[in-house]
């Protein structure tokens, strides 16, 4: 479980964040949705270490991340698995080198329990014989499912993930969606995803933070969506006719 208490960001005169707080579960899809510029990915490197906020605590499971000593917060960031927007997979390695990177930096696991960890991560997200290929040599949807195995091949506590479907074709995004879900469910992770993909938020968004202007303006599941009256969150998801149709139907 993660929970966030009044967190607040600022780079020079800019407020990003404005005091945001949210509780996230295991075992659940956490989406974090908001328009351009809302602090989406403040908050995301916040919670990963990679900004440090003005104020507030994150707190992992009671621990305070913020407070914890720089030995401490590097042993609580290998529980933590990161999927990047653009994958930041490493051209010069095959794909199963590439998911084996974190096992190599972070561990003193033998040549045959790394062996067997990155098979076992290549066949969760049905790779099984392309770990000889090179980035170059596999699709889009390809690489996503090898930075989800890299991000999932230490065991972690927590996953984070950052637009999982940019540059997908929306085919490709649903079984990119599913496996973040099935992992995230098989291993009571608790997910953290940033997203502008309505898809995503109305296939898997088991609780769904909407961030506007550096505030948290909402929270509920994919359904309350549907029928919630706040302005703001009304007008960035029903931003699309289908979306739109949808909850006027629901309202029927």
């Amino acid at each position: 479980m993660i929970v966030v208490e009044n967190i607040k960001k600022s780079f020079a005169q800019q407020s990003v964040l404005k005091g945001v707080s949210a509780e996230f579960y295991p075992g659940q899809c956490n989406l974090v949705i908001g328009t351009s510029g809302a602090g989406k990915t403040v908050f995301l490197k916040s919670l990963v270490g990679l900004h440090k906020p003005d104020s507030g605590n994150i707190l992992y499971s009671d621990r305070k991340f913020n407070a914890l000593k720089a030995k401490e917060q590097k042993s609580l960031r290998q529980e933590m698995g990161m999927l990047f927007q653009g994958n930041a997979l490493f051209d010069s390695m095959t794909v199963e080198e590439n998911i084996r990177f974190p096992l190599d930096m972070f561990t003193s696991k033998s040549e045959d329990e790394k062996r067997s960890r990155v098979t076992e991560c290549l066949q969760k997200v049905n790779l099984t014989g392309a770990g000889k290929k090179y980035p170059g040599e596999i699709s889009g949807g390809m690489m996503k499912r090898v930075g989800i195995a890299r991000a999932i091949v230490m065991e972690p506590k927590y996953l984070f993930c950052d637009e999982p479907n940019s540059g997908l074709d929306p085919k490709t995004a649903l079984v990119i969606d599913e496996l973040i879900r099935e992992l995230t469910i098989e291993n009571n992770m608790t997910t953290v995803i940033n997203t502008h993909d309505m898809n995503s938020v109305m296939g898997i968004g088991d609780k769904v933070t909407f961030l506007h202007k550096g505030l948290k303006h909402w929270e509920g599941s994919k359904n309350d969506i549907l029928s919630s009256d706040n302005k703001e969150l009304t007008d960035f998801i029903f931003a699309s006719d289908f979306l739109k149709q949808l909850r006027n139907k629901a309202n029927l």
